[in-house]
């Protein structure tokens, strides 16, 4: 019995293995008739019946995407189309190809941000592809763009060089730190055509690093202007071959500016000279005192030059001259404000010299006001030789004078505080161009002077827009083309309040909220709160 026992598995063994083998063979001949079935097995590759050669179809697993929603951005994107899909991200071996080479500046500088490779101009696509191409739409405005991200590639078009760049801003913004930019197709462009940021670096020294830096930051939020306002009584801060005697110890050298110039321009960034005159030329009369302004007592006026010496408007044109040759954009500054002479009750009796000089100029009735618009238009005159489009502040345009301001001058609108103060309906309404400035909101002034508090980025996300020009209340819609844009300002009247790293620090929110406000007409989809950390989130 006990051998019986033992018997038992090995009968049990051997049926288990002939039950495999004939599952075995039959899976072999099941696998074989198909292979007939489908003629993979006939010679030649081929079946007697050509309708059961078709293959079955066989369906593939796909994966479900939602609906993407526009990429978040600093300013955000003005339209976006959203699709399905998995979305684009920079990958090791990804490249940026260009149709055209005047892109590979933006091709070489989003290809080293990303960390893909820069393969210059090609016609062949690859998965992971970045492509760069101008779009030849005429008539659209250069700085408008689409942002394509279908099929695991990135198609960037602009109807110029700097709508390709900001697409490429937009790109970098949307995969920052990690991020997959969304699939679909983003449409943009500006609602301003000047979106500017003007540093005094007269009364404060700032270096040529600091600069850099703040056009590595403009550019990427998509301003396009950098005014540099160099000259003013505490100091004149640039080089000079014409005049080197007016130079303080502390300046910029031309080989320094020419490195700022060459990297605002791969930004797509116009710097804007300013030479403030005829007020504000404290340290080119520091070396040229016959020029000062004096009063019928012989009392000088701190930083005015005296208009009826030609030889003041002489020093200022060969500047002019000079300095176009370093700055090659199409705008210039004239300055134009805050003449001492036209800040005391009576200009005439004050300063005979310049009332006789008006009468001789422009007949009995003419005045020291109508001399200084003189003085502008001259000015204006110099600078639009040197192909330069003029702007001067607005009180630089006075209200008592005969004689008016060259139509081409642009109002840079800042105040309401001067002397015979006109409203800004006042000068658009002679069809003026206006460029924001506005005091109560954009200007960020060393040690909060008088009745300056610095601006804060919240307040000017909230209650300002470019139609906001003069405190708080708006023009009519009406002249809302007439006004080209805005410009936050750095004044430096207590340049050591602050240092230049908690400047850039102070500004950094506030020109955020600029730029959102230029570039976006709408009322942004963002709470403050909202806007605030994604500016954090994106550094």
């Amino acid at each position: 019995m006990s051998q019986h026992r033992r018997r038992a598995p090995a009968r049990s063994d051997i049926r288990t293995r002939w039950l495999i083998v004939a599952v075995a063979t039959a899976v072999v001949l099941v696998g074989l008739g198909l292979g007939l079935w489908t003629g993979k097995g006939a010679p030649g590759g081929t079946s007697a019946d050509p309708a059961a050669a078709a293959p079955t179809p066989t369906p593939t697993p796909t994966r479900s995407y939602a609906l993407s929603t526009a990429p978040r951005t600093i300013p955000a994107v003005r339209e976006h189309s959203p699709a399905r899909g998995p979305g684009w991200q920079p990958e090791q071996g990804g490249r940026v190809v260009v149709g055209a080479a005047g892109l590979a500046d933006e091709g070489r500088l989003i290809a080293g941000e990303l960390g893909l490779t820069y393969a210059g101009e090609k016609s062949d696509s690859r998965a992971g592809d970045v492509r760069l191409s101008l779009s030849g739409a005429d008539g659209a405005d250069p700085e408008s763009y689409t942002m394509t991200v279908r099929d695991g590639r990135v198609a960037i078009s602009g109807a110029g060089e700097a709508g390709v760049f900001y697409g490429t801003r937009t790109l970098k913004q949307t995969v920052h730190d990690g991020a997959t930019a969304p699939e679909g197709v983003v449409r943009d462009e500006p609602a301003k055509e000047r979106r500017g940021l003007m540093v005094d670096i007269a009364r404060k020294h700032f270096t040529a690093g600091w600069i850099e830096d703040r056009i590595r930051e403009l550019g990427d939020l998509k301003f396009n202007e950098l005014g540099l306002h160099f000259s003013d009584d505490q100091g004149f801060r640039i080089e000079s071959a014409s005049h080197p005697e007016i130079v303080s110890e502390q300046h910029l050298t031309k080989a320094e500016v020419r490195r700022i110039v060459q990297l605002a321009e791969s930004r797509h960034i116009s710097i804007v000279p300013e030479i403030d005159s005829p007020g504000h030329l404290g340290a080119v009369i520091a070396a040229h005192p016959d020029l000062q302004l004096r009063n019928a007592q012989g009392v000088a006026a701190t930083g005015a030059v005296d208009i009826a010496n030609p030889e003041a408007g002489k020093l200022v044109d060969e500047l002019f001259k000079e300095y176009a040759g370093l700055f090659p954009g199409s705008q210039w500054h004239l300055g134009g404000d805050e003449y001492r002479a036209l800040t005391v009750s009576d200009p005439q009796a004050s300063y005979p010299q310049l009332a006789a000089a008006a009468r001789e100029a422009y007949g009995p009735g003419g005045t020291v006001a109508d001399l200084a618009t003189g003085w502008l238009n001259d000015r204006a005159a110099a600078v639009r030789a040197l192909d330069r489009t003029p702007r001067a502040w607005n009180d630089g345009f006075y209200t008592d004078a005969s004689v008016q301001p060259d139509k081409d001058i642009e109002v840079a609108y800042w105040t309401g505080k001067e002397i015979g103060a006109r409203q800004p309906a006042e000068y658009l309404s002679a069809g003026r161009k206006v460029i924001n400035y506005n005091d109560e909101f954009l200007y960020y002034v060393l040690g909060q002077p008088q009745t300056f508090v610095y601006p804060t980025g919240q307040r000017i996300y909230e209650q300002w827009t470019p139609r906001v020009l003069r405190g708080t209340e708006p023009v009519a819609a009406g002249y809302d083309e007439q006004i080209l844009g805005g410009s936050f300002a750095v004044w430096c009247d207590l340049a050591n309040s602050q240092t230049q790293d908690q400047v850039a620090a102070g500004i950094r929110m506030p020109l955020r909220a600029t730029v959102q406000k230029l570039w976006d007409p709408r009322e942004p989809q963002l709470s403050w709160a909202e806007f605030s950390a994604l500016a954090d989130r994106l550094g």
